[in-house]
């Protein structure tokens, strides 16, 4: 750590600089900035128009992510500092490959809307860093975030520029993308002696309300998550109010469903903090379409329930059985709901409420989002899988006194 981290955060950074002076600099037309005149009135500033949307997402990045993983009781410093590091690298990188590949190589401008796809961008790492959270280093970490934005940005411009597909909300691009990512790297880091009852993994009062703390924020902020790079007008709109009735809705049928899944009724946490965010995911494919504030609810329904069963089956048929150790159940959450989005959108094409794009290509794009981060987490999984990159042990697993400095009495 003492080496290697900070030689290899600080070489990043400069390169960084390097690129950015080479490829970046500031837009200079009425888009990016405001042009005053005294002889007619004020050019409307779309850096401006967008800015409160950037900062909606902003906050969902850096606070709603990070504390929705302080749930394990003794990793809480590393759910929030990791999820801020990885969030500032990601992106400084993903706004220089993102701008390189639709500039085609080329020097770009920055506009507000490459800076809200680098915030967006970055929630596709954080969602793969859910589901091996407190099993890998600050340098696997760094890793993982180049590899992964670099596979994402590949990912993302087949999706948007060659199939011309809809997704506006990324429920393919990045959470379905995010959580099977995350789930190969966590598979192939598989601890053989990492038990499912691990003495770390394991949530107390405090941490589980300060896990809550993340889903408020992520929840109340998700419409503009889903609507800041709708088209302005009509769909922007229509974004807004699908993605907040989907949430609403989803919100209903994850409390029925934790009560139905436990013992005498009871409320699962774990449920609650979660699932309650699904249907935001599962609308964000179709959510600029005309699919009327009940469809939007009806997607939102389902992606509660399903969210619920994939926490009570699927995590534990995962870590036993295909042997991959989801910590923070990113399946349940991202990439279920994530499928379930893909399908609503192309069953939302085929009835006729959107003719911005075919069935086919959005098809292709959900097939596309899941296989491509599949073999992008095997083989960023097996580059992690390197001793040089120092895994931490199965005794050292979801312990903050590994990586940070701790008062005694913590």
């Amino acid at each position: 750590m003492r080496v290697k981290f900070p030689l290899m955060a600080i070489g990043l950074e400069v390169a960084m600089i390097v690129l950015f002076k080479l490829f970046v600099h500031y837009g200079n037309d009425q888009n990016t900035i405001q042009v005053n005149s005294t002889s007619k009135p004020n050019v409307t500033d779309s850096f401006l128009e967008l800015y409160p949307f950037f900062q909606d997402v902003h906050v969902m990045i850096f606070v709603g992510f990070g504390f929705l993983m302080t749930f394990l009781k003794k990793y809480s410093f590393s759910s929030v500092g990791f999820s801020f590091f990885i969030a500032a690298l990601g992106l400084q990188w993903a706004t220089l490959i993102q701008g390189l590949l639709h500039s085609g190589g080329r020097k770009f401008d920055i506009s507000i809307k490459n800076v809200i796809n680098a915030d967006l961008s970055t929630a596709t790492v954080l969602i793969s860093f859910g589901a091996v959270l407190g099993k890998t280093s600050p340098i696997q970490m760094l890793i993982m975030t180049i590899l992964e934005i670099t596979v994402f940005a590949s990912n993302e411009y087949l999706v948007g520029e060659i199939f011309k597909a809809s997704d506006i909300g990324a429920s393919m691009t990045i959470h379905a993308f995010g959580a099977y990512f995350g789930l190969a790297v966590a598979g192939i880091l598989y601890h053989s002696d990492l038990t499912w009852k691990h003495h770390n993994k394991e949530s107390e009062y405090h941490s589980d309300l300060f896990a809550m703390i993340g889903t408020l924020f992520l929840w109340i902020f998700w419409p503009s998550f889903n609507s800041a790079l709708a088209d302005t007008g009509q769909k922007q709109y229509r974004a807004m109010v699908n993605t907040y009735f989907s949430l609403a809705a989803c919100v209903l049928t994850s409390y029925a469903s934790s009560s139905l899944a436990e013992n005498r009724g009871k409320l699962n946490m774990v449920h609650i903090q979660n699932a309650t965010l699904a249907g935001g995911v599962a609308v964000g494919a179709c959510a600029d379409m005309n699919i009327n504030p009940y469809g939007s609810m009806v997607i939102g329904s389902i992606a509660g329930i399903i969210s619920v069963i994939g926490f009570k089956l699927l995590t534990p048929f995962f870590a036993t059985t295909l042997r991959i150790q989801d910590t923070c159940g990113v399946h349940n959450l991202h990439g279920l709901p994530g499928i379930v989005g893909g399908l609503a959108s192309i069953v939302a094409i085929a009835m006729g409420v959107s003719d911005t794009s075919s069935m086919a290509m959005q098809a292709a794009a959900l097939g596309s989002s899941i296989g491509t981060a599949v073999v992008g987490g095997l083989i960023t999984g097996l580059i992690l899988r390197l001793p040089i990159w120092e895994q931490p042990s199965d005794w050292d697993c979801y312990d903050d006194s590994v990586y940070w400095e701790l008062k005694p009495e913590d």
